[in-house]
């Protein structure tokens, strides 16, 4: 899907306005994360090696930049994709006990992100990561975490808006809904994952997608998802209704993490069982690392949903081929 600026858009608040709100945004967001979850911040790599396996490989086809380090011959790093991996590594390395854990920004560059109103080669996120018990690798654990995470997201909507009536009003509604990928095939088979996100979220406005990344019943995913980060029967994406855009709108991919047996089972099913010889991969498959349950929290699109934005470029500054540049003048809107 291409998501496209709207006819006769107008942004509600001014270049100005938006760089004082998009700080209003991110600051009282990341403070009710953390304390709803109880997360301490923690500072985070630009770039790791690639030989650690702490880099994430996304879908398995995305290229990271990578560079020579000149005062150490024949070493290259990698720009991180995420920190799905670096996280649970750092929760080990500073003693974070169970029922705690981190989160940081991250700051990535994916060379080969399709751009479109929302989509941009520069990603800037909330990454967090939370030790928990083997008892507490269930559903229901998922489920209240999700739901955390919402009234975090409620509580930001009514902060915002309060800052800036002329947003109107609260769109979010009470509560987010849980939805199964494979219902949703169920549902629409005729339609694309991404269509059958609208299709639902157009009923509830706030839904949680659950069982990203392995097949179906059709022999296909609902998406793409590394073998490594995430238990795919315990993970998910949040998305939102985005009433600018008039589209689902996802803001966050996460999920709890896979333990030695469910990791072992997801290189294998995904024919990436060289991967087991990383130095992080070994270290899991050997229980050496704490059970956890994390994800990303995208900051840029938080911003575009609170405060009404049709395309990326407003809250987050990149670089954008010339026919986008000519058609947000165009269109009145002004990419930082």
């Amino acid at each position: 899907m291409k998501y496209m600026i709207p006819e006769n858009y107008r942004s509600p608040l001014d270049i100005f306005q938006t760089q004082l709100a998009i700080k209003e945004v991110k600051d009282y967001f990341q403070q009710a994360l953390a304390k709803a979850l109880n997360l301490h911040r923690v500072t985070a790599p630009l770039f790791v090696l690639p030989e650690t396996g702490l880099n994430d490989n996304l879908g398995g086809v995305e290229r990271p930049v990578s560079f020579d380090v000149l005062e150490q011959p024949g070493t290259n790093a990698e720009i991180v994709q995420s920190l799905a991996k670096w996280k649970r590594y750092a929760l080990k390395k500073y003693g974070f006990k169970e029922g705690v854990g981190l989160y940081t920004d991250m700051n990535a560059i994916r060379r080969d992100e399709a751009t479109d109103a929302i989509h941009s080669i520069y990603v800037d996120q909330w990454d967090w990561e939370k030790i928990l018990t083997e008892s507490d690798r269930t559903p229901e654990y998922l489920k209240a975490t999700v739901s955390a995470i919402y009234r975090c997201l409620k509580d930001t909507e009514t902060h915002i808006l309060d800052l800036y009536p002329s947003l109107g009003s609260p769109i979010l509604p009470d509560g987010i809904t849980f939805i199964a990928s494979q219902r949703l095939e169920d549902e629409y088979p005729e339609l694309t994952p991404g269509q059958r996100e609208y299709e639902a979220v157009k009923r509830h406005g706030a839904i949680f997608v659950t069982g990203i990344g392995g097949k179906l019943k059709s022999g296909k995913p609902h998406d793409g998802r590394a073998p490594d980060y995430d238990d795919w029967s315990l993970n998910g994406d949040i998305v939102l209704l985005n009433p600018v855009l008039g589209s689902q709108f996802e803001i966050s991919s996460m999920g709890i993490r896979v333990d030695p047996q469910s990791l072992a089972s997801q290189l294998e099913l995904s024919g990436q069982t060289h991967r087991k010889e990383l130095a992080f991969h070994k270290a899991l498959l050997s229980g050496e690392l704490p059970l956890t349950v994390g994800g990303g929290i995208g900051q840029s699109r938080l911003c575009m949903y609170f405060l009404r934005k049709a395309h990326i470029g407003e809250v987050q500054c990149s670089v954008w081929r010339e026919d986008t540049v000519q058609e947000c003048e165009k269109r009145g809107v002004k990419l930082l």
